[in-house]
């Protein structure tokens, strides 16, 4: 069996990749133009995809306004979440020994993928105005 410290390279390694990304997208404002390409979908048909607005949402939530991350893009702040929660399990599961194994069947897949497509679809309708980033 690995040393703690092996078990815990690669969740470590994980956690420095998404501070580094976030540390960035903190810093260069993705609100200022010129920074950030623009979303290719929205470039080319005017529709919001599931990800527009994701830099902006992670700009405000570096900076603590939570409001402006989830009005920027809901589907990211919950993302940005289950991932804490997800690496959280990753370390206890290393430090205890264990493998870490998420595995989502067949139904969760699908669900999450429905989930995606209904948040998409309802940000790009009338009604759905304030899920625009």
């Amino acid at each position: 069996m690995p040393s703690l410290r092996g078990r815990l390279a690669v969740p470590a390694g994980v956690l420095a990749a998404v501070v580094g990304a976030f540390a960035y997208v903190g810093t260069v404002d993705p609100n200022q133009p010129g920074h950030y390409p623009v979303c290719p979908l929205y470039r080319l048909t005017g529709l919001y995809c599931p990800g527009c607005g994701g830099l902006r949402s992670a700009h405000a939530f570096v900076h603590g306004d939570f409001l402006a991350a989830l009005q920027d893009n809901a589907a990211g702040v919950v993302a940005y979440l289950a991932f804490a929660v997800v690496w959280t399990v990753w370390v206890v599961r290393a430090v205890r020994g264990r493998p870490a194994r998420i595995e989502l069947g067949p139904v969760q897949m699908w669900s999450l993928g429905a989930l995606v497509l209904v948040f998409t679809v309802v940000r790009n309708l009338p009604f759905g105005g304030w899920l625009h980033p």
